[in-house]
């Protein structure tokens, strides 16, 4: 009963404004779908995927939770038969995700949202599901406005949120519009839309700082002596941190920064092929695959390369990796630690995998092998990994049965909010220890 109240409260305080109300309203809408059975939220959900153990019966992860409860690496979509063919990430904390952008000083692309950056932005990202063929499978803006229109309670929200009258908006019935014959009004509607999705994914809905973790950077509580073991291989022996920041850091403001367990660059583990993902298609290229990165990478140095993610949350989203080959945590330590001296095995299928062998790298091309691959870990250091990884997993006053962290516990970081947290803020961080660096 006191989860259940915590619960209610947690919500309760999560004071969206019109425009968040507006996006979050969108986000769980299934009608915005060909088939009227899809939304955003369908493969993001808003609930606990109620998987195979307790924190994923309480805690949301923001992920499709079928993939959750039945280990399959994608999604379903609109159209029966449609699927896609990557593992549709964790929205939590994707609003911290800078501007995609190439930096010159690192030599390497960073931020950006999807598996490849293909969207610069969650505003970006969110008008795409909609007319993606094997996700909404809208036919085109003008489609997703009029079905939009539809719906009493957007003509009011769009008129209270935007001053824009749905009615006047221009019908169409026609399917398939060229974009540049589409009316501008039109495609205001759509993008307003999508902005309005992207206003609610900015909200502490997705970005709440209450894992453990964060409570023990906030001195409120401590780590056991495996997790604290884990951070340290993490920050250590593993090199975890390397692509996985895990420090507190000062940006030029003199404003803390909490850490996102991401550097939100790109990078090619050599994971190996899903043969389980429906119809078996050929291994995604990352950056590789997009037009725009071919042509300004003619040697091919991008091929291969997926977003590195944040790892909050991390417990609650199985499987693994932008194929969903790997099934649990475990399973994802034991790879970067063995990769490349375990031996070789001819697909997941095969009985061997993981225990004796991996397959081949699906992309062998830009394989990372300097930091990854032969991490020299022993069994216990791996569990040791896996221990800390779990204290990333928000809601921790819900899940912890921690005394110091009691349900009623007030967020121990920050807002929530995808913002930096002031230096002066009435939230300090009394337990930074070895977590604060500068940057």
């Amino acid at each position: 009963m006191l989860l259940l109240v915590v619960s209610t409260t947690s919500h309760a305080n999560h004071q969206l404004n019109e425009e968040q109300k507006l996006g979050e309203l969108l986000f769980q809408d299934k009608k915005l779908s060909l088939k009227k059975n899809q939304a955003c939220a369908s493969c993001h959900s808003l609930k606990p995927a109620d998987g195979k153990n307790l924190v994923t019966h309480w805690v949301p992860g923001f992920v499709d939770p079928d993939n959750v409860k039945k280990g399959t690496a994608v999604s379903k979509g609109s159209v029966a038969g449609a699927t896609g063919a990557l593992n549709a990430p964790s929205i939590a904390y994707a609003a911290f995700s800078p501007l995609f952008h190439f930096d010159e000083n690192e030599g390497l692309y960073i931020g950006g949202q999807f598996w490849n950056g293909r969207a610069s932005d969650l505003s970006e990202q969110a008008k795409k599901p909609f007319l993606n063929p094997v996700e909404m499978a809208m036919p085109n803006e003008w489609a997703v406005v009029e079905r939009i229109k539809q719906q009493q309670k957007y003509k009011h929200l769009f008129w209270k949120v935007y001053g824009i009258n749905l009615d006047e908006t221009p019908g169409n019935q026609v399917k398939n519009v060229p974009r540049d014959e589409t009316p501008y009004s039109v495609l205001n509607v759509f993008n307003l839309a999508a902005k309005a999705i992207s206003e609610f994914e900015k909200t502490s809905t997705f970005n709440k700082f209450t894992s453990k973790f964060d409570y023990v950077l906030a001195g409120k509580t401590t780590f056991t002596d495996l997790e604290a073991k884990g951070l340290g291989l993490f920050n250590g022996k593993a090199n975890c941190a390397a692509c996985h920041i895990s420090k507190v850091t000062v940006n030029d403001n003199g404003e803390l920064v909490p850490p996102m367990f991401t550097d939100f660059t790109y990078d090619n583990i050599g994971l190996p092929r899903n043969v389980n993902i429906p119809n078996n298609p050929e291994p995604n290229l990352g950056l590789g695959e997009r037009s725009d990165i071919a042509q300004a990478d003619p040697e091919g140095l991008e091929i291969g390369k997926h977003k590195v993610m944040s790892l909050r949350n991390i417990a609650l989203t199985p499987p693994y990796g932008h194929n969903g080959v790997l099934a649990t945590l475990e399973q994802v330590v034991h790879f970067y630690n063995t990769r490349d001296i375990l031996g070789t095995v001819s697909d997941n299928n095969d009985q061997k995998f993981g225990k004796s062998g991996w397959p081949m790298a699906e992309v062998a091309e830009n394989v990372n092998h300097d930091e990854l691959g032969n991490l020299g870990l022993t069994e216990e250091e791996e569990k040791a990994i896996v221990a800390f990884l779990k204290t990333l997993t928000d809601d921790y006053q819900k899940w912890g049965r921690d005394n110091q962290v009691p349900p009623w516990s007030s967020i121990p970081i920050g807002s929530g909010e995808p913002r930096t947290a002031r230096s002066n803020s009435s939230r300090p961080f009394p337990g930074l220890g070895t977590f604060l660096s500068s940057k």
